[in-house]
């Protein structure tokens, strides 16, 4: 080797080798694209957009957009969704790898993804709250099954899993590449179709254009009032949907409800054949409903019809978005960011240039805001159409009846209505009576002073256990006993008895004779028996129970309230009720001993779901369903009135008591002031909050045990109905189960709002009860609310059948029921809610939290100049207060940025109190 430069070695041959521990642990980048666009599954707004991360090589093949994955996120595996995969990242530092896809099955489609960030946008939430709604959560086993042919997939009316043969499949591909190739729409073959060239649209002079329309790839945007008979509503919309498959693309339809469902799924199989379409509900369990999802997904199925998760279904090539009955309450989603069905298939519609169909038989007011912006048009049949088609209304309180019967003013059921159902049912056909309440007897109230009835009992929980407290034997009354043993309202006078469960009562019952008079007096007698004596004066009705016997509900309906009382020292029984836990028997004994008095002064509260002093029902009380408000519970296991701080648990009238662990068990003047209802004829009052029976109820105001009812529920009335019409059977549908279908034989049905059956053949006659329940809420949308259920209610009916409301036939709600007439009725309703600045004429959000955290957050929020703030005022007597902020439509956008951006800074100071925001909430008053 020589001293020269050229003799000496390269520097990389004298350079030690690598060392394993210089490369172990390192990421092997993807040859292509290896940065993802993660949207990390984080509920904290400040957080609400993608993060980047590597792709490592050996994820490279399935890490496509769409697909599940998990990535460490502030040292926690979390989920999150890949958006898309780019070259190179804005972010300077060193990206955290992916650390794996959970599935290579691509659930969030580029339009779907677009589409959840513009719903988070319109209100104010965050991509991954909606990401939540949109995307069912994942069944391995659903998603590893082999995809079928596209001929063998999709929904059957029943859920059902038939597969059609080749040759069928071949001829309704031909059928429909006929429609396609312009030779009609007639002639769907054995799957169904539209016989004969007649279309349920051709009754609507624009209705033949709308099919047009979507038979050729446009987009044409409708509101449709549909008409009212037996044609019925799921007919013109499965031919729409089959215009729509017939120009080659999809259709998504979203109902209110699992009844709503059945009847469209059941059209749209008659109508295309089976496997063309998919049904999605919640009941159909995580397994179907995602395999059904895949089958959108994939591809397989192009028409989807669901409840209001269905908005998010991810049809292919979507040609058309419809939503029936946009006015029902349903259609709002109840979890963050808390979207409507119609504003995000109103925004999918935009975005895609698909068609869009808002349908009803009557119509709100935000569908008529779009038809004043030109949005969209109206769809809607001639007046002497309407005329041969709707029902024949007749009000309650007209003049000419009020001079047949004086009592009918006041009466319940007035003479009129009892005419209409016998002459419904003498045609041989169901009736249908509409009930607003679901439940026995919701709403309780003193007989002598009409003060509502409520619990006074203590609380179930304290924050400390009361001094000298120990797990001892005790003897009380029943704790949790949510059956109802015994008379029904009243304390038990004489020596302490004994409440028994799960015993038939003896004795029987009789029907009264003077129905269309005023109140009536059912009197038990000792022995067990009950009658009722007929055309007593008065506006309510009583039942007493005597020692030795049991009390029997009152059978008359025509009084304007009903009294119940107590007289009765004896032993009290109830029938089991297997639906609470009824069977076998439940013995209680021991003094009540519950406070003597409560606050009289605290009547009804707000967001309670109960009625104020003078009988008109809150919000939320109008349940279609029977769906549980605030404390609708009748759950077990609660403490007894006999001890504050001391939970009851035991039979036989022995049990252990434990203190209550917390501190205000035993105050003075604390009790539960949960308003009081009936479950059934022969049961005890109990709570609706806290679900405890109260059988030695006084009123807090004058001291008297008797109760009078002061609404009437669905159940009540149909076993009221039924003694009056001993020999037809009575059907209900509404908390215990809906019914979709009832046949066309004589039945009296009742229903409550929105869970009436469809009758083959329609109705022969209909009562609507209790107009005032619907007309008295107080809510912004009362009026448009109760057109919306009478209307339903009253397009099941045959043609000229008679329709009884009881209601007062000079409001405007009545007034478009007896014209039949929504159009007119929902513009004014815009008018007068443009008047006073409330939506959809302007954009409105509210504030709803701690006081501090309200006042707080709106000085914070930079909100557009224009906004007005309203409140805050309170809600509730827990510190609960709700600020409104009203802006232009125009600002609708700014409004949303500020309170996201907002809440965005609350969330990363980490503050305590959270603040709810709701962007054009329903539920504003």
């Amino acid at each position: 080797m020589t001293d020269s430069d050229d003799a000496l070695l390269p520097l990389d041959a004298v350079r030690p080798a690598a060392s394993s521990k210089d490369t172990k642990g390192a990421v092997v980048p993807a040859p292509e694209r290896p940065v993802a666009r993660i949207a990390v599954d984080s509920p904290l707004p400040h957080l609400d957009r993608p993060f980047d991360y590597l792709v490592p090589a050996a994820l490279h093949e399935t890490a496509e957009p769409g697909v599940r994955v998990r990535v460490r996120f502030a040292g926690k595996l979390v989920d999150g969704f890949l958006l898309e995969r780019v070259d190179e990242s804005d972010h300077e530092g060193r990206l955290m790898a992916l650390e794996r896809v959970v599935s290579p099955e691509r659930v969030l489609t580029p339009e779907i993804a677009g589409l959840a960030r513009a719903v988070a946008d319109r209100y104010a939430g965050t991509l991954t709250d909606v990401l939540r709604l949109a995307i069912p959560p994942r069944h391995a086993k659903a998603e590893a099954e082999t995809p079928k042919p596209d001929r063998s997939t999709g929904a059957e009316p029943s859920g059902g899993t038939d597969v059609q043969d080749e040759e069928a499949g071949s001829v309704r591909d031909e059928e429909a590449g006929s429609v396609r190739d312009g030779k009609g729409a007639e002639g769907a073959g054995d799957a169904g179709g539209v016989r004969g060239g007649e279309s349920a649209w051709d009754a609507y002079p624009m209705g033949p254009s709308f099919l047009d329309a979507l038979r050729h790839g446009r987009a044409p945007r409708a509101v449709w009032s549909a008409l009212p008979g037996a044609l019925g509503w799921a007919r013109p919309l499965a031919e729409a949907v089959q215009a729509t498959l017939d120009g080659g693309r999809g259709a998504v339809v979203v109902v209110p409800d699992g009844k709503d469902v059945a009847l469209a799924d059941a059209e749209l199989a008659r109508l295309l054949g089976p496997g063309r379409h998919v049904a999605l509900t919640a009941d159909l369990g995580p397994a179907e409903r995602y395999r059904r999802w895949l089958k959108v997904l994939r591809g397989q199925v192009r028409a989807v019809v669901g409840t209001r998760a269905a908005m998010f279904a991810p049809v292919a090539e979507l040609g058309l978005v419809a939503i029936w009955d946009d006015g029902d309450d349903l259609h709002a989603e109840r979890l963050a960011p808390y979207p409507h069905a119609r504003e995000v298939l109103g925004l999918r519609a935009h975005r895609t240039g698909a068609a869009m169909l808002i349908g009803g038989y009557a119509r709100t007011a935000e569908a008529t805001q779009l038809i004043a912006g030109r949005w969209a048009r109206p769809i809607v049949a001639a007046r002497t159409t309407i005329r041969g088609l709707a029902p024949r209304v007749r009000p309650a309180g007209e003049d000419a009846e009020l001079a047949k019967d004086q009592a009918a003013r006041q009466a319940r059921l007035p003479s009129l209505a009892w005419r209409a159902l016998r002459h419904g049912l003498d045609g041989g056909g169901p009736v249908l009576v509409q009930v607003p309440r679901r439940g026995y007897l919701p709403a309780l109230a003193c007989r002598h002073c009409r003060t509502p009835a409520r619990c006074v009992l203590p609380p179930t929980r304290t924050l400390l256990a009361p001094p000298g407290a120990d797990a001892s034997p005790v003897s009380g009354p029943p704790s949790g006993f949510s059956g109802g043993g015994g008379e029904v309202g009243g304390p038990s006078r004489g020596r302490p008895g004994s409440m028994r469960g799960g015993e038939a009562p003896s004795g029987h019952s009789v029907a009264p004779s003077g129905i269309a008079g005023g109140g009536q007096e059912a009197r038990g007698f000792p022995g067990g028996s009950s009658r009722a004596s007929s055309d007593l004066p008065g506006d309510g009705q009583e039942v007493r129970g005597f020692p030795g016997g049991s009390s029997r509900a009152p059978s008359d309906l025509a009084g304007g309230g009903q009294e119940v009382l107590h007289l009765a020292g004896g032993p009290a029984r109830s029938p089991a009720d297997p639906a609470r836990g009824g069977e076998g028997e439940r013995r209680f004994s021991g003094d009540p001993g519950r406070p003597a008095s409560g606050d009289p002064g605290r009547q009804g509260y707000p967001g309670s779901d109960d009625q104020d002093r003078h009988g008109r029902p809150g919000a939320g009380d109008q349940d279609r369903h029977g769906r549980p408000g605030f404390g609708d519970s009748g759950r077990q296991g609660r403490p007894g009135p006999g001890d504050p701080g001391r939970a009851v648990v035991g039979e036989g009238g022995q049990g252990v008591s434990a203190a209550l662990p917390l501190e205000l068990a035993g105050a003075p003047g604390a009790s539960c002031h949960g308003p009081l209802a009936l479950r059934g004829g022969h049961a005890a009052p109990y709570c609706r909050w806290c679900g405890r029976v109260d059988a030695a109820w006084r009123c807090p105001s004058c001291g008297s045990p008797h109760l009078r009812a002061v609404v009437t529920g669905a159940r009540r009335t149909a076993e009221e109905l039924g003694r009056a019409f001993p020999s037809v059977p009575v059907r209900t549908s509404g908390r215990d189960g809906v019914l979709a279908t009832v046949p066309g034989a004589r039945a009296l049905v009742v229903a409550t709002p929105g869970a009436e059956p469809v009758a083959e053949g329609g109705y022969a006659a209909a009562v609507l009860l209790d107009g005032w329940a619907l007309l008295g809420r107080a809510d912004l949308r009362a009026g448009e609310e109760a057109v919306r259920r009478w209307m339903n209610a009253a397009a099941l009916l045959r043609p000229g059948a008679e329709l009884v409301v009881l209601a007062d036939a000079a409001l405007p709600a009545v007034q478009a029921l007896l014209r039949w007439d929504p159009v007119t009725h929902a513009e004014r309703e815009l008018a007068d809610r443009a008047e006073l600045g409330f939506p959809p004429a302007v954009r409105m959000a509210t504030l709803t939290g701690p006081a501090s955290a309200v006042r707080q957050m709106i000085d914070e929020a930079h909100l557009p100049a224009d906004a007005q703030v309203l409140g805050p005022v309170p809600v509730d007597d827990e510190g609960q207060e709700r600020a409104m902020i009203r802006v232009r439509r125009t600002g609708g956008a700014a409004l949303s940025a500020a309170l996201k951006g907002a809440s965005g800074v609350r969330a990363a100071r980490k503050t305590p109190d959270v603040v709810r925001v709701s962007v054009d909430p329903l539920d504003l008053i």
